[in-house]
């Protein structure tokens, strides 16, 4: 066997679990040694993950329960690119929606979500947001919109306790907010 990494093979897939959105498929792979194993794989379309930041530097959050790890988490807004939409758009749209405010978009990068999900995070800044509208939430959507200084954000991200780290680390990199 070669100590080279190389693409696995595909053997089989089937979808385990669809419901609220969400679908898990297994996945059966032939590994490089030759044996077969099965992974299980979040089947999600891509997705924004949005740094914005107010005309005076405040970070816009929303303050919401998180099923996963069962925590009132304070998280960058965000949501799933709807069909026909691009990232710059989404982004607007749901930062509008969760938070009521309108700014300046600008794309970044993308970034896997994690080794096991098929969901690409299109990381957008948006600067010099103003108020324009009150939340228009999802009936399942309970937040609560949270202004942050930045001194305070660099510290919230170094804690971890944000399921977007790095959509807030590329986007201050980019503003040179580091």
């Amino acid at each position: 066997m070669s100590n080279k990494i190389q693409k696995w093979e595909e053997i089989s897939r089937e979808e385990v679990f669809s419901k609220y959105g969400k679908k898990m498929e297994k996945v059966d792979f032939k590994l490089p040694d030759g044996k077969v194993s099965d992974f299980y794989i979040k089947k999600e379309g891509p997705a924004v993950g949005i740094l914005a930041l107010t005309k005076d530097q405040q970070v816009i959050l929303v303050k919401q329960f998180r099923p996963g790890p069962k925590e009132i988490l304070d998280e960058l807004p965000g949501g799933y690119v709807d069909k026909d939409e691009t990232p710059e758009q989404a982004a607007e749209r749901e930062l509008l929606e969760e938070t009521g405010y309108k700014g300046k978009a600008k794309f970044i990068t993308t970034a896997y979500d994690c080794a096991y999900s098929t969901m690409n995070r299109h990381c957008v800044v948006i600067t010099d947001c103003e108020k324009v509208a009150e939340q228009n939430l999802d009936k399942t959507e309970f937040a609560e919109v949270v202004l942050m200084p930045l001194s305070e954000f660099r510290e919230l991200l170094k804690g971890g306790k944000n399921t977007d780290v790095e959509v807030g680390y590329v986007g201050l990199d980019y503003l040179g907010l580091l």
